[in-house]
């Protein structure tokens, strides 16, 4: 089976700081200046042409940052990812631009993934059409609802028919009707052979779509493997956590701070 993306190794360090002088410190010193924040740490993971999988973890567990490398929007801070094929992104905001009419969105968006304009207005009736927001389409963006950014994201990213299809919890938003017609569209991709990665904090979905799954927790893998096997697991901790006391909880999180600083490893 043909593997689509390759991830090796992969590590995301961001500095964290609580004032201005303390961001241009850290462009001029050599070293850069503030704390250290690994938002992922030794992630590898393998895809193949048809694998829909699902990324799952608490908030601020990585999911988005991820995703967003694999894409191509992020990079890396060391470690390796291969990608085979065109990739696209949904996510709420969708990278739109607010202060252009959701017509303008599409030709930009379009523009960027390397389409022609003859090519952008033979798909753009379709995009249209599939995000059905009538005659606000023409209105500025920054008018929209997060379900209407939402909407036009993710009709802009699977008319392109991309290889690589991230949707990064793009169907948490939104009116019922579009929610069943983005996830019949993504079955039918799942159909074609498409590779799919999955952001959603409701297991239903994930079970429903999802073949594999990766649970991450605060920036490394926790589990990989068939959906089956992982949820059950990622459920119980879910169930643990909450019945943790508030105090219970704070240790959790210092701990898990800890690790992202560098500080820490087990």
């Amino acid at each position: 089976m043909a593997e689509t993306v390759i991830v090796k190794n992969l590590y995301k360090k961001y500095k964290m700081h609580t004032s201005s002088k303390q961001k241009i410190l850290d462009v001029i010193l050599p070293g850069g200046y503030g704390e250290d924040f690994y938002a992922l740490q030794n992630i590898s993971l393998n895809a193949n042409r048809g694998d829909v999988i699902g990324l799952v973890g608490v908030n601020g567990s990585g999911k988005s940052t991820l995703s967003n490398i694999i894409a191509g929007v992020v990079p890396p801070t060391s470690g390796t990812v291969q990608v085979e094929g065109k990739t696209s992104i949904i996510a709420i905001q969708s990278g739109l631009d607010n202060q252009l009419t959701g017509r303008e969105n599409i030709e930009l968006k379009c523009l960027m993934l390397g389409f022609k304009k003859k090519e952008i207005q033979g798909m753009e009736q379709d995009i249209i059409d599939f995000a059905d927001l009538g005659k606000f389409i023409d209105q500025p963006v920054k008018k929209y609802s997060s379900g209407m950014k939402s909407r036009l994201g993710f009709s802009i990213s699977v008319t392109v028919d991309p290889d690589i299809l991230i949707v990064d919890e793009a169907l948490s938003v939104g009116d019922q009707a579009f929610a069943e017609k983005s996830k019949n569209k993504m079955f039918e991709f799942k159909d074609r052979g498409k590779t799919i990665f999955f952001v959603s904090h409701s297991m239903g979905q994930i079970k429903e779509f999802c073949d594999k799954a990766v649970w991450l927790e605060y920036g490394e893998i926790k589990a990989v493997g068939p959906v089956g096997e992982v949820i059950p697991e990622y459920e119980k901790f879910l169930k643990k956590y909450k019945k943790m006391t508030k105090e219970e909880q704070k240790k959790f999180r210092e701990e898990v701070m800890r690790k992202q600083s560098g500080l820490a490893t087990v």
